[in-house]
Order: structure tokens, then sequence, then C-alpha cells
């Protein structure tokens, strides 16, 4: 709703939500990736080296969350270049993972992952394998998987199986909106069948007094602004609950046993 040409003159609330949650992590004794844009990087150089310095991992979230099948596949590439260049400068520390802005790597993109691999990232997160009003691959692979053609692993974001439906369970929205309990289940859901779940949320989430937008669409205000202030505790339960880690150590302990794309399509 806002033109990103728009951005640097509003409040920035960035810094504080994200070393909020650094503390929250640091609290629990947990490391974490945080995938960044480039713009913010490029303008809070000292907070994407906190980030660092606190051992977690700082990946890609593009530069200005431009949604990749908005993208011709040059346009991505360049888009990942000037995002990791930003990236690496503000941690020094290298990339080596992309999550797509709105999981927007599907079967729209089949280009996509091929251009990561020759950019350098080793994985990527970006595949949702749901059906999303604004996003979704259903026909994609619900757990780590090697896509055709490039050399990198695909960590899609987590789902559960419930009545022979795939429903939508790896953090966001479906954390804030629904109970606790709900995640919990999907979660050791797929612990059991021995895989990792690939949790999400925006540092925004934790902030229940910022600003609100009252030209936004009812839809979008629901998503965006309901629960806010119960989303902090959820998470020190979440935190506390289950054992966590930076993505790229899940990677390295998966990346041998990830399916190449046509036996993972048919699980």
């Amino acid at each position: 709703m806002i033109a990103r040409a728009d951005w640097a003159g509003l409040e920035s609330r960035v810094e504080r939500n994200t070393d909020a949650v650094c503390a929250l992590f640091d609290e629990a004794g947990v490391k974490g990736t945080f995938f960044t844009l480039g713009w913010v990087a490029e303008r809070f150089p000292e907070l994407i080296r906190r980030i660092a310095d606190a051992g977690h991992e700082v990946a890609s979230h593009g530069w200005d969350h431009r949604r990749v099948f908005l993208m011709q596949p040059e346009e991505f590439r360049a888009d990942l270049k000037r995002a990791r260049k930003a990236i690496e400068q503000a941690s020094g520390e290298p990339v080596t993972g992309y999550r797509a802005p709105s999981f927007s790597i599907d079967a729209r993109t089949p280009w996509a992952h091929a251009i990561l691999a020759e950019e350098g990232h080793a994985y990527s997160s970006s595949v949702a394998p749901i059906v999303h009003d604004h996003y979704g691959w259903p026909e994609a692979p619900r757990f780590a998987f090697r896509p055709d053609g490039a050399d990198i692993v695909e960590l899609p974001v987590t789902t559960a199986r419930l009545a022979g439906r795939t429903l939508a369970a790896g953090g966001g929205g479906f954390f804030r909106l629904l109970p606790y309990g709900f995640s919990r289940w999907a979660i050791g859901q797929v612990n059991a069948d021995g895989h990792p779940a690939i949790f999400y949320f925006h540092p925004w989430e934790i902030d229940p007094g910022q600003p609100r937008l009252a030209r936004a669409p009812l839809k979008s205000k629901l998503r965006h602004y309901s629960r806010l202030g119960a989303m902090e505790g959820k998470l020190k339960r979440l935190l506390r609950d289950f054992e966590w880690d930076r993505t790229d150590r899940v990677v390295a302990g998966i990346a041998g046993t990830a399916a190449p794309p046509k036996e993972a399509m048919a699980a």
C-alpha cells in the first residue's frame, strides 16, 4: 500500500523490533536466520552487523521485497546481486541463503532456482506448497528437495496434513491468528516424520504499537494487525518447546538426503 519511493520518509521501527527479536533469541539460547532486504542492509548496516556478531545467519530476502514472479530472469539476477552486495558489506559474512518475498518462487518461475545457484546461493527457502490468494505452489514437494537443473536445496515453508488436506503451518499470520496448540501440533507432526520445521515471522509482528495505515483494505488490516500483542508470548513458548537453529546448519544436515524433484513430487 506504500510506494517504495516513500519508504525512506516514514518512521523506521526495524532496529528496535529486530533488536527485540535478537533479545528473545538470546534469552532462549537460540540462533536463527534473518532473511534481510538489501534496502534495509544498506540503510542500517550496524543492525546487520549486530545480528551477525550475535551468531545468527544473515541471508537474502531480495532488494526491496519485489515478488519473483513479477520479474524477468535478468531482473531477478540483478536484484540478487544488488541485495547480496549490500548484505555482505553490512554483515561481513558471505550470503548463502535466500528467501523470496512472499514465497514467490512457484510454477511461474522455472528459471529462479538455477539463477540462485549461479549467483552463489547454496539454498533457498522460497516455496509455499499450499493454495493461497497471494502466493503458493501446491504441486511442489512439502519437504527439502533439489530443483531440476539447479545445484541448490529448496526448503519449503512448513505445512501439515489433516484429513487429506495440506495446511499452512509455518508461522507468520497463521501463527498469530490461530491457537498456539495448532502450531505445536503441526511442528510435532513434521518432526515425528523426521523433518525439520521451517518457521518464519517478521520483526514487525512483535510491535503492537506500530502505526496503522487507515487506507489499507479490510482484509489486509485483519491479516497485518490482528493479535500483534499476543505474538511475543507465543514466540517465547515456541522457542521453549522446540529446538531451533540457523537455516544454513539445517541445510548442511539434510543436503545429502534432499530428494531429487521427481521422487519428491511423488512423495
